[in-house]
């Protein structure tokens, strides 16, 4: 049932269980759909890279939900400012000084 409902909409997964949450499959499936659901998966696997470069690939926002260690992974984040140079904000500091990233992130958005 809960495999249905984030297939259909990736945001019902705010309203699954904590085991629901952790299930990598489910997860997966709710954040190829909409990225945002990554705000709801558990901290396990907002720390799992598969799944952050799957949500942030459908939207950039993830980035925000992602591990401090993923928000300073510079693959994961050119990812996310290589879709929308906004998402500048929620990376590391460390790689907010970075030239390839921030030209990434203005190349998209100026």
């Amino acid at each position: 049932v809960v495999m249905a409902a984030v297939e259909r909409d990736g945001y019902a997964l705010e309203y699954a269980s904590d085991e629901m949450r952790s299930d990598k499959e489910v997860v997966l499936a709710a954040v190829k759909h909409d990225g945002f659901a990554l705000k709801y998966a558990s901290p396990a696997l907002r720390g799992d890279k598969q799944m952050v470069l799957a949500a942030v690939n459908e939207n950039y926002f993830a980035l925000k939900y992602a591990s401090p260690a993923l928000r300073g992974d510079n693959e994961v984040v050119l990812a996310a400012v290589r879709q929308n140079g906004d998402a500048l904000e929620y990376a590391a500091y460390a790689l907010r000084g970075d030239r390839g990233v921030v030209l990434a992130a203005v190349r998209q958005n100026g």
